[in-house]
């Protein structure tokens, strides 16, 4: 009976126990948002996660990459709460594929194109017109399949009538950020990289950088979904709101995009 007894306190215990651990790793979830993010967003959600974090107590937990490779891991089921592409095309397909909790991906900014090179550079100064240079170096452009980015920069080229002499010459990278450290390290002497990375300390005070005009390529319309298997749909909400609130619009120049509105 004493046996019985023991068993019969151990489980109800065992059963508080794990009834309450779940209850607190729940609640520790809810304190955070899991954000996937393109390449390009990385010196913006690093510039405004701080104020978002203070002004909600949410930790943002955010992982960058392609946006293609961003979307591979959410359909090989990433635990993502938020997907930030660089692009319209791959939060469609994120919402096509069932994955999001909206019908339509929301745009939240506009991206901006532009080449790149080291202070240290034989180019100087820096001008669109390098790329006719029959003696460039090493051109590093983001993969265009897997990168928005990467499918502006050959739609620039192409417009502006010098792919047939930089495409012998282009580096391919995995991402925008990549392509970035390819000509930050040397090993490319132009590179395609986005305004947001310009307008960083690290490459700002590296080197020259020259906006590529609007008109020479494809707008860069940057969208977000919210997926379904995140869990914390809340915060994921308020993090989407926070990025499209006046407040942050009205500073997204500050960081290299343009407002979508």
């Amino acid at each position: 009976m004493h046996r019985l007894r023991f068993f019969a306190v151990w489980i109800f215990v065992a059963v508080l126990c794990s009834t309450t651990c779940l209850r607190a790793q729940d609640k520790a979830a809810s304190k955070e948002v899991i954000v996937a993010a393109a390449a390009d967003m990385e010196p913006v959600l690093t510039a405004y996660s701080p104020l978002f974090e203070k002004q909600t107590g949410l930790k943002l937990k955010i992982s960058y990459a392609s946006s293609a490779a961003v979307l591979q891991q959410i359909q090989n089921g990433s635990p993502a709460d938020i997907f930030f592409s660089a692009d319209f095309f791959f939060a469609e397909q994120a919402v096509a594929s069932g994955l999001t909790m909206q019908k339509a991906p929301a745009p939240y900014a506009k991206g901006m194109l532009g080449i790149w090179t080291r202070n240290d550079s034989r180019i100087k100064p820096l001008t669109i017109d390098v790329l006719s240079r029959k003696d460039i170096g090493p051109v590093a452009v983001a993969n265009p399949d897997r990168a928005p980015y990467g499918r502006a920069a050959i739609a620039a080229l192409k417009k502006l009538n010098v792919y047939a002499n930089v495409s012998p010459h282009i580096v391919q990278a995995d991402s925008v950020a990549q392509a970035g450290q390819f000509a930050l390290s040397g090993n490319a002497e132009v590179a395609f990289i986005s305004r947001t990375m310009a307008v960083t300390s690290k490459y700002k005070d590296a080197g020259q950088f020259v906006l590529i005009p609007f008109g020479q390529y494809p707008e860069i319309i940057q969208t977000a979904v919210i997926l379904k298997n995140g869990a914390n749909h809340e915060g994921a909400h308020l993090l989407l709101n926070f990025i499209l609130s006046d407040k942050i619009q009205s500073d997204l120049q500050t960081k290299g995009l343009e407002r979508v509105n």
